[in-house]
């Protein structure tokens, strides 16, 4: 039996959103001094990591997880590489090295992320239409 089914690919990516939300938005100094970022960027990021982790635990508890929802997160996931990517041209200039290897490992993590949960998606039945 795999792990990485699409359920234990939500919880994971759901604990990981729940662990930048504390980062982000309880060390928020912290972080965006060891990162070399703004801080209302570190802070928008936690923001983003509460509602995130949400639904992807209400998907992976379903009995039957929503096709809809589970791709809507995996493009959820493809939009978070192109912003983290963003950031970095942006803010290259004055991030840390800590900062531009954590930025860029993280989003090709995300990449793993939302190829999984996408394959998932796709191995789901179609919902029955009325």
């Amino acid at each position: 039996m795999s792990y990485f089914n699409l359920k234990n690919v939500l919880i994971i990516d759901a604990i990981t959103c729940t662990g930048l939300f504390v980062l982000g938005v309880f060390a928020t100094a912290t972080v965006a001094a060891l990162l070399g970022l703004p801080s209302e960027v570190v802070t928008v990021a936690g923001w983003i990591g509460l509602p995130s982790a949400a639904l992807m635990l209400f998907v992976a508890r379903q009995k039957m997880p929503s096709k809809g929802l589970a791709n809507l997160i995996a493009v959820g996931n493809l939009g978070w590489v192109a912003a983290s990517f963003g950031i970095l041209a942006v803010f290259a200039g004055q991030m840390t090295w800590v900062g531009i290897i954590v930025v860029a490992v993280q989003a090709l993590i995300v990449l793993d992320l939302a190829f999984f949960e996408a394959k998932g998606a796709a191995a789901l039945p179609r919902a029955a239409t009325a």
